[in-house]
């Protein structure tokens, strides 16, 4: 029987001096935890679960079997870790904030946009020059639809789609992020200038891609999916979605790592939406601060996805702007770094406004004496 640890942030405060020093800078962003909850699961149950502030954490972890000590300091440490700028040729990408990531789909089947970006490059110029202008630090060129049901495409007619949107929106002077599952589409569209790789079966689609990332120096986003091979929505068999999806990624990084990446230029992505029910979406999204334990950023992409359509009274793709925005906060709210989203102009603001609460929080001491 083999224990897993779990350190995961259950209380937000706005700023230390709220609480006299009694928390702490949740990955170096603007999000502070005091209360955490240290759990143990074995064979898909909790066997214990211990809720204490910053000030007790070395106490709770006293407690734990020795085995579990390494994991816990572990995770501790990743918490409270300020990840560093990401350095992307002329760009930087600093991660002390959340950023913003605009998407464009160049897919005939797209569920938010019809494919109306694949058939017009001039439409697909002017969108991608609205998110730049808008304030995306990093587009997001997709050219094979994942939703469900979607069926995968030949690797040369992806390239064929995504190279004239990467070459176009590197050539503006945007950040491009390449979302595929193939180390030839990824090979391709790094010629062309993008500098991320994005991969929602976490280089386990194809085994060729975990050398290819590895060798090109780029980030690599690596995406919770239970389906392997092509379809990635594939039987989910969960004992507690939000701890499952937590292991997954954990292995996910440990596996980039044996294969040469460093930890550093790895982000996580829950993947919400990717084989989860409505409930399992959720819970996934009450856990988010969890995931600061595996010690690299956190991307959060629930745009419009069907979960909000479930929520309001089955609301189209294109009428998910308040629920997306809604998400937004949420992942925001957890000191998430990354929102790949649709509605670029609207992140963004939402996104300056909760800057400017979490500025004035850490100088307004809420009438504390001096």
């Amino acid at each position: 029987m083999t224990d897993r640890l779990y350190v995961y942030p259950i209380s937000t405060v706005s700023g230390p001096q709220a609480v006299e020093g009694d928390a702490v800078r949740l990955a170096g962003g603007m999000v502070y935890a005091r209360e955490f909850a240290v759990i143990v699961r074995r064979e898909g149950q909790t066997v214990s679960r211990e809720v204490t502030n910053a000030s007790g954490i070395a106490d709770a972890f006293a407690k734990l079997p020795a085995d579990l000590g390494p994991e816990a300091e572990a995770q501790w440490s990743a918490l409270r870790m300020a990840h560093p700028a990401m350095e992307l040729g002329d760009r930087t990408i600093r991660l002390d904030q959340p950023q913003v990531m605009g998407i464009l789909n160049v897919t005939p089947d797209s569920f938010s946009d019809g494919g109306k970006f694949m058939d017009d490059p001039e439409e697909m110029q002017a969108h991608a020059a609205a998110m730049h202008e808008a304030g995306a630090a990093i587009i997001d060129i997709g050219g094979e639809s994942t939703r469900p049901g979607a069926k995968a495409i030949w690797e040369g007619e992806e390239i064929e789609r995504v190279r004239p949107a990467v070459a176009h929106c590197a050539g503006m002077g945007a950040v491009v992020s390449i979302d595929t599952r193939r180390p030839a589409v990824m090979e391709a569209s790094i010629e062309a200038g993008a500098r991320i790789i994005n991969d929602v079966s976490a280089l386990r689609y194809d085994p060729r891609s975990l050398e290819f990332a590895a060798s090109s120096g780029a980030p690599v986003i690596l995406m919770h999916a239970p389906g392997s091979g092509e379809d990635l929505h594939a039987a989910p068999d969960y004992t507690a979605v939000a701890f499952d999806v937590f292991d997954f990624l954990k292995e996910a990084r440990d596996r980039a790592l044996a294969g040469g990446i460093s930890q550093d230029r790895m982000i996580l992505d829950p993947g919400i939406g990717f084989g989860k029910t409505l409930a399992d979406n959720l819970s996934v999204l009450n856990h988010l601060p969890m995931y600061h334990a595996l010690g690299c950023p956190l991307l959060l992409g629930a745009s419009r996805k069907r979960m909000i359509g479930a929520l309001s009274n089955e609301a189209p793709a294109h009428q998910r702007a308040g629920g997306s925005l809604a998400l937004a906060q949420l992942g925001m709210d957890a000191g998430v770094q990354l929102l790949r989203v649709h509605d670029v102009f609207e992140t963004v603001q939402a996104r300056n406004v909760w800057r400017g609460l979490r500025d004035a929080a850490l100088t307004d001491f809420g009438g504390l004496p001096d």
